[in-house]
């Protein structure tokens, strides 16, 4: 079965396009900044989780995320890392 991440990087329309290694599950569409894109968007809890299953904790896997794929600016077409608007929500 092929991915979207696979399906986006072999279609020529998307061609420069970057991803996130090893985060497919969370790849969740495109995105797009001024004058930048389309741009790869990621699901930042479910990019966590993904962390969490390789064997590090829930504050090793944020650390990491904010330090290393957050802090990890390779050029205008750096992936963009998001929270659905469901986690946002004030009781």
């Amino acid at each position: 079965m092929t991915t979207l991440v696979e399906r986006f990087s072999n279609d020529e329309q998307f061609e420069g396009m970057l991803f996130a290694d090893g985060y497919d599950e969370a790849f969740v569409g495109l995105g797009w900044r001024f004058h930048d894109g389309p741009v790869a968007v990621y699901d930042r809890n479910k990019v966590i989780e993904i962390m969490m299953a390789d064997g590090l904790s829930y504050d090793e896997a944020v650390e990491h995320f904010e330090f290393n794929v957050i802090g990890g600016w390779v050029g205008d077409k750096t992936p963009i890392f998001m929270v659905m608007a469901e986690f946002l929500a004030v009781e």
